[in-house]
């Protein structure tokens, strides 16, 4: 049986992965190895473990590794101790095949520790730009340490390919942030709006903002902006999910609760909503406001307007329904404005997503099963041809 081993460190990468997981521990011929690290595994940031327990998922070991500062230093430290601890784990469950998504310091250390013990890699959403902040430069390193690609777009196949990687083994599947949409079953209103003590007859905005690790202040003078806004504009709700577990999240974390402590009974703030929960949000929701990537990949297909801050998600690919603005105060009202328009909300029900139409982690299972993997993890560089 093929061992594959699974490794996620933050609630969104989660919620992305557990389609495919679900997946592979159906599937006869495959032993999963589900591994679990980063901000799962913390009080501060929603302890999200035991929503994958509650999941019904097997957790093979978990690997703590975020220092308790708030600062860049703390974060390199944190990959220095995943390394540590994820050579150990690899090392006593020899997977045929690791499976990384996306882009975060947690996943690095998992990519690295892989590449030194020469365990394939199959990597998730790799080729995408989010040029704010670090993880960009993260993906493409964790591009570099893979054997199989599986892509969003086809334009990311092709950046995927560019960086020399073959073509063969780049697969553009779609986003599985889709399957979730499409297959998790729509919470009722009323019961949602309930349990959160949300009120049913105003419009509301779901909000997530993270760290903009490569801005100098970190993304603060977003936030405050925005911020701003929602205090000045009393005719509408928030749901505030906080941030990740990046430099700088505690101290967006301390602003977003001081505005729920100042305006209880209209801004709510939740560490961790789970899939369900924040899809079923997402599709009752005036609009998604923030920098947060469910925005411009998930929302679309739920026909959700989209208000996207600042530069954090800068390049990637965007539907219609995608407003995207400054960091100034009257950039983000106006944004917010455009995607309350009625006009604006029925062309979002009706746009087309360039992330696909379901089915990515499907397709990227059955590849796991029945993908021949290499003796020897030589690499060969791939040239585009006729380039220069």
């Amino acid at each position: 049986m093929r061992r594959i081993c699974i490794v996620t460190g933050s609630r969104a990468e989660y919620g992305l992965l557990a389609p495919l997981i679900e997946i592979l521990k159906k599937t006869k011929e495959v032993t999963t190895q589900l591994v679990v690290t980063g901000s799962h595994l913390e009080n501060e940031f929603g302890k999200t473990v035991i929503e994958i327990e509650a999941d019904g998922h097997e957790i093979i070991s978990k690997v703590n590794v975020l220092q308790k500062g708030d600062d860049a230093v703390s974060k390199g430290k944190s990959i220095a101790d995943g390394i540590n601890g994820l050579v150990d784990v690899f090392d006593r469950l020899s997977p045929d095949l690791v499976v990384l998504l996306g882009d975060r310091y947690e996943i690095l250390a998992a990519a690295q520790s892989a590449l030194m013990m020469n365990i394939p890699i199959a990597h998730i959403h790799g080729g995408e730009a989010t040029e704010g902040t670090i993880d960009e430069s993260i993906r493409h390193s964790i591009t570099k340490m893979a054997y199989l690609h599986f892509t969003a777009t086809e334009v990311y196949r092709r950046r995927v390919i560019q960086m020399g990687e073959v073509p063969e083994r780049v697969f553009n599947v779609g986003a599985p942030g889709i399957d979730n949409v499409l297959t998790l079953p729509v919470l009722k209103k009323e019961e949602l709006f309930t349990k959160l003590n949300l009120s049913l007859n105003e419009p509301f905005l779901l909000v997530t903002y993270h760290p903009v690790t490569r801005n100098q202040d970190g993304g603060l003078h977003g936030l405050n902006s925005l911020l701003s806004v929602i205090e000045k504009r009393s005719d509408l709700s928030c749901v505030i999910t906080m941030a990740n577990a990046d430099a700088g999240g505690k101290k967006i974390n301390r602003d977003i609760t001081a505005i729920a402590r100042k305006h209880p009974k209209r801004v709510i703030t939740i560490a961790s909503l789970g899939r369900q929960r924040y899809l079923s949000l997402m599709r009752y929701a005036s609009a998604i406001v923030g920098n947060s990537s469910s925005g411009i990949i998930e929302a679309p297909t739920v026909g959700t307007p989209t208000v996207n801050i600042g530069n954090r998600q800068h390049g990637r690919l965007c539907a219609p329904s995608i407003i995207s603005c400054g960091t100034e105060i009257e950039e983000i009202e106006m944004g917010i404005n455009s995607a309350l328009d009625p006009k604006f909300r029925t062309m979002s029900l009706k746009c087309d997503s360039p992330y696909g139409a379901g089915g990515a982690s499907k397709r990227i299972a059955e590849i796991l099963q029945h993908v021949d993997l290499p003796n020897s993890m030589v690499k060969i560089f791939y040239d585009l041809p006729n380039l220069f």
